[in-house]
């Protein structure tokens, strides 16, 4: 079957286009210059000509920060785009695979939170989030909307990253210690959207809805920088560990408010799937180990253009 990829050049859509053929999936995948989702007629063009058997929608406005002082574009392509996309694929009689977030939360509570929770995003990137969920329910019941949190992965700007590269430049550093989540690598939501399109293409059925997939056991920033100097020492990436120090939200303010609390209760989707979710520090360490083979091979490849 073939599936639509939108946000094919995201953390999460470089995953899927990589993996995709692994599931027996030929990949189609559309980065924003290849297909602009906030433009009805360019999706509708792009759905019927190439007759996707699903589409998979990881493309999304995800400066928070740029959000607070850019809401109509964070809407055009968090709401309207979801919309669009929805509307397509209602036409063509596909489902569309959509990724959401834990911003759309309020991040005040103290137990994981479950796909019937409140929701009370508290600012632009949230409330843009939570629109394009709800244009997408409205529209089209053949949908399977996934929250995660915390995404990091070997492609793209992330947490994880940003630490490496903090972490060979500097001897200490201070990272927020009093918001929670769960670090949920893009390669893991990659594989359990195509695992749902593979279960599609074969049997034609999916339990449609909402569902919350991330990471497991909770973690602060902090804890998250330490492990991820940890095991980049013990895997000779980085000559030595910096200090880290632990500092409040209050010591490091941002322009969009971040939740304080982002853990999922991801039950609902173990239950009705089987699929299990994956241990934050094994799936660390798979990217750690990525991005080392990457770096090796980008510097054997300098050494000998040198030759």
């Amino acid at each position: 079957m073939r599936i639509l990829v939108c946000g094919a050049g995201g953390q999460v859509g470089h995953e899927l286009m990589n993996r995709a053929g692994g599931y027996g999936l030929e990949a189609l995948g559309m980065t924003r210059d290849h297909l602009d989702i906030t433009d009805a007629g360019q999706v509708a063009e792009v759905v019927g000509r190439l007759k996707p058997g699903l589409i998979i929608n990881a493309a999304a406005y995800t400066h928070v920060d740029n959000a607070e002082t850019h809401s109509e574009q964070a809407y055009s392509v968090n709401c309207d785009g979801a919309e669009r996309l929805a509307q397509a694929a209602r036409q063509a009689s596909i489902p569309l695979l959509h990724i959401s977030t834990d911003y759309v939360f309020s991040g005040n509570a103290q137990a994981p939170y479950k796909e019937v929770d409140e929701v009370a995003p508290t600012g632009v990137y949230g409330a843009s989030k939570l629109a394009g969920e709800a244009a997408i329910q409205a529209v089209l019941d053949k949908h399977l909307i996934l929250r995660t949190s915390w995404v990091y992965g070997a492609h793209g700007h992330n947490f994880v990253k940003t630490m490496l590269r903090l972490g060979g430049q500097r001897d200490a550093l201070s990272v927020v210690a009093d918001q929670f989540g769960c670090p949920t690598q893009a390669g893991s939501i990659a594989d359990a959207l195509l695992e749902l399109a593979q279960r599609y293409a074969q049997n034609g059925v999916l339990e449609w809805g909402l569902y919350h997939y991330s990471g497991r056991s909770p973690c602060t920033w902090f804890d998250f920088a330490v492990e991820v100097f940890r095991q980049a020492e013990a895997k000779g990436m980085l000559a030595a560990r910096p200090k880290v120090s632990p500092i409040s939200t209050a010591q490091y303010p941002t322009p969009a408010r971040r939740p304080a609390w982002s853990v999922f209760d991801c039950s609902k989707f173990e239950t009705t799937f089987g699929i299990d979710t994956r241990d934050w520090h094994d799936d660390l360490s798979i990217v750690l180990d990525s991005l080392a083979r990457a770096a090796a091979v980008a510097a054997g490849a300098a050494q000998h253009s040198q030759a």
